[in-house]
């Protein structure tokens, strides 16, 4: 039954298509006849008119969808590659912003190398260090192999950040500076003031919220201000002379008035460098 009523449904549709072709057709036919009275002939255009929009619309449907279809592909291509530029610019930018920072560190690199013509230098990069050991060491990539030895003073930006405490074929490890290691050798250092006076001293630790090195074993009845330089003094022999240290940014006094600390700021961020100079002989004229 089902297949009756189906094929009643295509005979239907088959003779109705038949009788709109035909009447088109006709249509045409009367149109193009000269002789027919005009009210025939706009019967017959009217109805070859509806009957073009009838048969249309469908081709126009289809190809409104179509061209809507290639503009939706189109449109996800395009985000597709959007989304890929995006990607490759942010990795263009982050490459960048990281070449941007080492690049400004090798300037000050250049510029403290500049101050040091009478050193052997080894620049070496940072490779490795522990988050848990951030203010007492890291390890650098160069060696024995390349003339690193122990106690050589490292240096990064403009002063002195540590020294070297260990060695192996082609790395080193460096203590900082700012080592909380109670039994590391400390720096001497000598503050200049402004009346030129030597100020002598030695780096004994690091607060972490002045963010400053700690200077102690002063003594003395000179003048220390804010702003005065701190500089390797060589005493002790493991550290050349004249090296750039920091500069003092507040003293405190012990109970009889004299200076029993002095917070020095140190002249390298000791929290962001990557690319440090190992000096490998004193100054000349030490």
């Amino acid at each position: 039954m089902r297949k009756f009523f189906a094929n009643k449904k295509l005979i239907i549709v088959m003779i109705i298509l038949i009788a709109t072709l035909s009447t088109v057709a006709l249509s045409f036919r009367v149109r193009e006849n000269r002789s027919a009275p005009p009210f025939i002939q706009r019967m017959a255009n009217d109805i070859s008119n509806v009957a073009a929009q009838v048969i249309a619309a469908p081709m126009v449907a289809v190809h409104s969808g179509y061209n809507q279809v290639v503009d939706l592909v189109n449109t996800y291509n395009e985000n597709q590659d959007l989304k890929k530029n995006v990607t490759q610019l942010q990795q263009i930018q982050a490459t960048n912003n990281t070449l941007r920072a080492e690049n400004t560190q090798l300037k000050k690199q250049l510029k403290l190398n500049a101050t040091l013509s009478d050193y052997t230098q080894i620049p070496a990069s940072v490779v490795s260090r522990q988050p848990a050991d951030w203010e007492n060491i890291f390890m650098i990539n160069k060696g024995s192999r390349q003339g690193v030895k122990k106690n050589m003073p490292v240096v990064s930006g403009a002063g002195l950040i540590g020294r070297i405490v260990e060695i192996h074929d082609f790395s080193a490890k460096v203590e900082l500076i700012s080592t909380s290691n109670t039994n590391a050798d400390r720096t001497a250092v000598e503050i200049v003031n402004k009346k030129s006076q030597r100020i002598n001293g030695i780096i004994s630790g690091y607060d972490k919220d002045d963010e400053a090195l700690l200077m102690t074993q002063i003594n003395t009845k000179n003048t220390i201000e804010k702003g005065d330089t701190v500089v390797t003094s060589g005493l002790g022999g493991l550290t050349p002379k004249g090296l750039f240290v920091g500069k003092v940014t507040r003293v405190k006094d012990d109970d009889y008035g004299r200076p029993a600390t002095v917070y020095v700021r140190p002249a390298t961020d000791l929290n962001d460098f990557s690319v440090v100079t190992v000096i490998s002989r004193a100054v000349q004229g030490e």
